[in-house]
């Protein structure tokens, strides 16, 4: 019987795999992927938070996930911090470049 633990408690023993995807993404050119950035794409763009998994159904997602999705994630997130930026340069009075 397959154990089923939240996704956060398997991330661990996911390392390789995580490795594995990063050097796949560089390989495509994003040069700056990480560990934290792949798993924080699958976290909020496939697994919706932390559900209840088996290991190798995350295994599987990592391996299967697409330089779309990644993209995707990537691309929201730019938007996200610069809109944080703009923000903070209202509130304090600055102005950006």
């Amino acid at each position: 019987m397959a154990i089923i633990q939240k996704a956060s408690e398997w991330k661990a023993m996911l390392q390789p795999a995580l490795d594995s995807k990063v050097s796949d993404m560089r390989l495509m050119g994003y040069d700056k992927a990480t560990r934290e950035d792949i798993w924080n794409c699958l976290v909020q763009k496939v697994w919706k938070g932390d559900p209840p998994k088996r290991i190798h159904e995350m295994a599987r997602d990592i391996f299967h996930l697409s330089s779309g999705v990644y993209l995707s994630y990537l691309t929201v997130n730019a938007y996200q911090n610069d809109d944080l930026m703009a923000s903070i340069a209202a509130l304090t009075g600055e102005h950006t470049k």
